[in-house]
């Protein structure tokens, strides 16, 4: 039988019955079932961190549809805002009429930076430097023979005169192939070990040696057609149109719009154990790469009148280091996505972000934003004013109706159903 993510009615069921259907698509074992269903030990907590005093649960969910390159693919989810992951399938279930999404990338390449300061004659340092770039890569390939063995390593060196309120400076860019780790902690190794080379050639002093999360080597690119009929007519795709020209013409409306973006994205980058604040940070640089902050999402029509949406983005996420081999839920939702290098995952990332851009853009030209989001919204409202079981419901429900989502109205109605 042929693995599918078209899971009819998924949300409908309970919620040992999404687990069973996700083991069975996965083939998770019962005890990867286990650690998607409770909180980390807190030995290994206090391992990952400082300062441990416990932890905090998030909502762990699954988007179902996604078709991507021909794959389906089941997307783990960590997120506490409602409405993200079925937002998310419901656009991956329309965008499987014209096939699902695409994908493409640059490789996993990052970017080690070494500021040295201090040099007479920066221009012929920069010449120094990039005349012994082979002797620094093989000095800094000498740091991880593992990444080396694997095909990864320092590929090249690039180098910039800066000016700055300090005076001109040298950056030495070591560009590195980090194979299926995120990189940060290998190209933070081998920039530091380089730098004493580097204050040779050029006489000046390395001050700074990390890795930018600005990872415009490390690209990831999505795009899906999502025909006019399952969206709701061509009116709808000249109003999602002209939403991303606003987000395109105003700074104030691509702040949000990027958001949402990040509202997919990050859900999943939380939900592998990867570093949520490193590829935020590097998909907001990114944006404002011309220097205006635009829109990471692009929305044309194409000649049969259907939209057509692309994305492109910075994604430095990887499958081995860090909490995405420690954490057990971690390592289960890797396992349920069934990706097998890192650049897969980051294409599937830029996927989800494409997904949940249509879907923002589709509420807020047609129905508005609102209606979904406070149907799911109304019922953490309920359970915050009291209601439990079969009350949660009902509560929100009359809350929805009367379009008064409060917590003071849900304890009202609370009251009124409890008599």
């Amino acid at each position: 039988m042929t693995k599918t993510s078209r899971i009819s009615g998924f949300f409908k069921r309970s919620v040992e019955e999404r687990r069973g259907l996700v083991k069975d698509f996965a083939g998770l074992t019962d005890e990867e079932v286990g650690n998607i269903s409770g909180q980390i030990d807190m030995k290994l907590a206090d391992r990952m961190v400082e300062n441990v005093i416990g932890t905090i649960d998030v909502p762990f969910g699954v988007a179902t549809n996604f078709l991507i390159n021909g794959k389906d693919y089941l997307i783990p989810m960590a997120i506490e805002e409602p409405s993200v992951i079925a937002a998310a399938g419901n656009a991956a279930k329309m965008a499987r009429e014209k096939g699902g999404f695409t994908t493409s990338s640059t490789g996993p390449i990052m970017i080690g930076q070494i500021q040295v300061v201090g040099v007479v004659d920066p221009f012929s340092a920069r010449f120094g430097i990039l005349a012994k770039k082979d002797e620094i890569m093989e000095l800094a390939n000498k740091q991880d023979p593992f990444l080396i063995s694997v095909g990864g390593g320092a590929i090249d060196v690039e180098v910039r005169v800066v000016d700055s309120k300090s005076g001109q400076m040298i950056i030495v860019h070591l560009i590195v192939n980090c194979k299926d780790a995120m990189g940060a902690n290998t190209v933070n190794t081998m920039s530091e070990a380089v730098s004493p080379m580097i204050e040779e050639i050029t006489s000046g002093k390395a001050v700074l040696r990390i890795i930018s999360n600005l990872a415009d080597k490390r690209l990831m690119r999505a795009r899906a057609v999502f025909s006019k009929e399952a969206i709701g007519g061509e009116d709808v795709v000249d109003s999602i149109i002209q939403a991303y020209h606003f987000a395109d013409a105003d700074v104030y409306r691509a702040s949000t719009h990027n958001k949402g973006v990040m509202n997919g994205i990050t859900a999943v980058v939380l939900a592998t154990g990867n570093d949520t604040r490193a590829v935020e940070s590097g998909v907001h640089t990114y944006a404002c790469r011309t220097g205006e902050y635009k829109p990471v999402t692009l929305w044309e029509k194409n000649s049969d009148g259907d939209l057509v949406g692309i994305i492109e983005i910075p994604i430095a996420a990887g499958l081995v280091g860090g909490a995405t081999k420690t954490h057990p839920t971690a390592k289960a939702a890797v396992k349920i996505l069934g990706v097998e290098s890192a650049t897969e995952l980051g294409e599937v990332m830029s996927v989800v972000g494409l997904a949940q851009n249509f879907a923002a853009l589709r509420a807020l030209a047609t129905e508005g934003i609102q209606r979904g989001h406070m149907n799911l919204h109304a019922k953490n409202i309920a359970v915050t004013a009291g209601a439990e079981g079969d009350m949660i419901e009902k509560v929100a429900a009359r809350m929805v109706q009367e379009k008064a989502i409060r917590v003071d109205r849900a304890k009202e109605i609370l009251d009124e159903l409890s008599r």
